[in-house]
């Protein structure tokens, strides 16, 4: 892809390291700002090229004080880091509900570190559609290292795989998950397997469950879950969480997997992106057209059904 023509100013602090631009594009994205496409789209060539590390599991398993461990060590590792929080989305304003920005520790002078709450605005799996554009204009803002944590309201979080190149599922003892991650579809998701709260007692039995699953399960693609313990109090197995993570990176770039995720991927951003714009002009048309009009009448009335009128607007917008 060629670069774009002269770089719009707010591309250009973003690139620079202003963090207020950088946060104020967020908000436009999250909020479909027009004003912010021109940006995201000038900035796409420097995208790609970071992990993004998805943090999924049921809700109470200590996902955000495990983003606050493994961002710690991060900058041990002298890694800048970004932190996206996807949040449950209020019924009346639209907006996070939660607030991680609240929930998270860090230090106010710290540029090396940036913590973003979005709603999910409803989404499946608690992924918003915007986070993915949120998640380039990090890795085009510079931060080596982005990672997302979702919702986690019990749903199976199969969206993160659209966002993340490493989903990490997080599970504790004794919620009963570790036994039925085949079932809900976690086992599905999961690159990284993370059992947390380790120093409570089942933890040793929770990690012996999901090594049976794991033995048990195929390869994706040539790679097995690993499976790691971690405890926020002591804190210990933070450096088992990285190292696990970046042993998937490793095998995603040397197996060649990257590209083949990154295109399913795309393909899914890609109709997405069709069905809303199609949607919302179908849904236009639907009211100004009376011939439409006539159609969707004769639904209501019983003498059409839904299926058929589908159809008609399908071949119609294919005739386009």
């Amino acid at each position: 892809m060629k670069r774009a023509g002269p770089m719009p100013p707010a591309a250009r602090a973003i690139v620079n390291g202003d963090r207020r631009v950088l946060a104020r594009v967020i908000s436009q994205v999250e909020n479909g700002d027009p004003a912010a496409a021109p940006v995201t789209r000038v900035l796409y060539p420097r995208t790609g090229n970071k992990p993004v590390v998805g943090v999924t599991g049921p809700l109470g398993v200590g996902k955000s004080s495990l983003i606050n461990q493994l961002v710690a060590r991060l900058r041990e590792l002298d890694r800048t880091v970004a932190v996206v929080a996807v949040d449950p989305s209020s019924p009346y304003s639209g907006g996070s509900v939660l607030g991680d920005r609240i929930r998270f520790d860090r230090r106010a002078d710290d540029a090396g570190v940036f913590f973003r709450s979005m709603a999910s605005r409803g989404e499946v799996g608690g992924v918003a559609a915007a986070t993915r554009e949120v998640t380039r204009l990090l890795d085009a803002a510079g931060f080596d290292v982005i990672l997302v944590e979702t919702v986690g309201s019990g749903q199976v979080d199969l969206a993160v795989r659209d966002v993340a190149t490493t989903s990490v599922v997080v599970l504790v003892p004794h919620l009963g998950d570790e036994v039925q991650t085949l079932k809900a579809g976690l086992f599905e998701i999961a690159d990284v397997f993370c059992v947390n709260k380790a120093d409570l007692p089942g933890a040793d039995v929770a990690r012996r469950d999901l090594v049976e699953l794991v033995a048990l399960g195929s390869d994706r693609s040539g790679w097995r879950p690993k499976i790691v313990s971690t405890s926020t109090t002591q804190p210990s197995g933070i450096e088992d969480l990285w190292s696990a993570i970046a042993a998937h990176e490793e095998f995603l770039d040397r197996s060649g997997a990257r590209r083949a995720d990154e295109r399913r991927r795309v393909s899914s951003e890609v109709v997405e992106l069709v069905r809303e714009k199609v949607g919302r002009e179908l849904a236009g048309r639907l009211e100004r057209e009376p011939a439409l009009r006539h159609w969707v009448d004769q639904v209501v009335e019983r003498t059409l059904d839904p299926h058929t009128v589908a159809d008609r607007l399908a071949k119609t917008i294919g005739r386009r």
